[in-house]
């Protein structure tokens, strides 16, 4: 269970609160998500500069890499400061660039979870996510490895990710789940009925892929005129629609750029009123 306020934060599971915008660190890696960073100490600066800009989450996963995204974190920011909070996942496996496989097994799980351990030089990881279900793995089963481990406190909150509302409710019968993790963005809006249980029941919605708009922010449409308006970009407005259209929203837009880094942060400063909000709920 979380809970959310009207203060720009959220808490997850009763007692990690953070601000409902956060970094996703798959882009601190080489091209298709594989291999080290063409330059090394910019993605470093990356980091660095997310938690002087005040963002307390950074969602991160040992198949980003593989494990590179986790080690550059602790490269970067350990010994972490206070209240930031690293959340990871397991439940894909790489075989080369843009190759993701899934892997629910509960063994694969356990490894991955202490390689996370490990790589982010921690005793325990605060939110740790199940990538995806494993067709070929009753989603019980894994869902179970974890809960074993957050009894073994190597877990403190378990977050699902790419799950239906039945496979949410399925992991829920099972273990205290905070947060769920889908794609959900302004042309994409498959996950909606998954998020409306997250918003009944207090869980943290992170949507993953939220920068995109697609045709929408093409010359003269709907994105792209909101943008001007507000001196903004296309990307700040897809984010800020994300925030305003749900209190339990937690966009992870993420880049290997500083200067992208700030603008993006700077979407939380955008306010779009109820007529540009009611445009971009019904231009889909």
């Amino acid at each position: 269970m979380s809970a959310v306020d009207a203060s720009g934060t959220l808490t997850l599971g009763a007692d990690v609160e953070v601000h409902r915008l956060g970094y996703g660190a798959m882009r601190i890696t080489g091209r298709g998500v594989w291999g080290p960073p063409p330059d090394r100490d910019s993605a470093l600066d990356v980091l660095r500069r997310v938690v002087e800009l005040g963002v307390d989450l950074i969602d991160t996963a040992d198949s980003y890499g593989p494990h590179v995204s986790e080690q550059l974190i602790a490269e970067a920011l350990h010994p972490y400061p206070d209240g930031l909070t690293i959340a990871t996942k397991g439940g894909l496996e790489r075989s080369g660039p843009g190759q993701w496989g899934r892997n629910g097994r509960p063994q694969h799980l356990r490894d991955a979870c202490e390689g996370s351990l490990k790589d982010l030089r921690v005793e325990r990881i605060e939110l740790y996510q199940l990538h995806a279900p494993d067709p070929e793995v009753p989603y019980a089963e894994s869902v179970g490895a974890l809960k074993e481990l957050q009894d073994e406190g190597k877990i403190r909150h378990i977050g699902v990710s790419n799950v239906s509302v039945e496979q949410l409710r399925e992991a829920r019968a099972i273990v205290d789940v905070v947060s769920v993790q889908n794609r959900f963005n302004l042309t994409d809006r498959g996950s909606q009925e998954v998020l409306d249980v997250c918003e009944r029941d207090g869980l943290g919605f992170l949507p993953w892929f939220p920068l995109a708009a697609g045709d929408l922010a093409g010359p003269g449409a709907v994105v792209a005129e909101i943008a001007q308006e507000h001196a903004a970009t296309p990307a700040q407005v897809a984010l800020a629609w994300l925030l305003q259209r749900s209190p339990v929203m937690l966009p992870i837009p993420g880049t290997g750029s500083v200067a992208h880094l700030e603008e993006n942060i700077a979407a939380a400063e955008l306010e779009l009123d109820e007529q540009e909000l009611a445009q971009l709920e019904d231009a889909v």
